[in-house]
């Protein structure tokens, strides 16, 4: 079974004229969430009408760190100043307890 002990919680908040554009940054990042081994979970959500966020899972530290300096980060980082209207609110997270679909 995958175990799942630490994640991030990203918030971030379009500007009003930019929200096609982060969803699709999103939806586009799905391809490289997948070819990270160590990123258990990865979700896109949103949240409102300009907010969306991502949910993410890692066995360990250095998974969830590879995740961090990745292309998805990389991506998001680039143009966070075009498309949102704040800096993205990143946390790092510890998973009490989850429940996964048996693979």
């Amino acid at each position: 079974m995958t175990q799942v002990k630490l994640g991030i919680l990203a918030h971030l908040e379009a500007k009003p004229d930019k929200v096609e554009e982060v969803q699709d940054l999103l939806t586009g990042a799905l391809p490289m969430a997948l070819q990270e081994a160590g990123t258990n979970t990865w979700f896109a959500i949103r949240l409102g009408p300009t907010t969306f966020g991502i949910f993410d899972t890692f066995a360990d530290e250095g998974a969830r760190q590879a995740h961090l300096s990745g292309k998805i980060a990389e991506a998001l980082m680039s143009q966070a100043d075009k498309l949102l209207a704040s800096p993205p609110d990143i946390k790092q997270v510890e998973i009490l307890v989850s429940k996964l679909p048996k693979i």
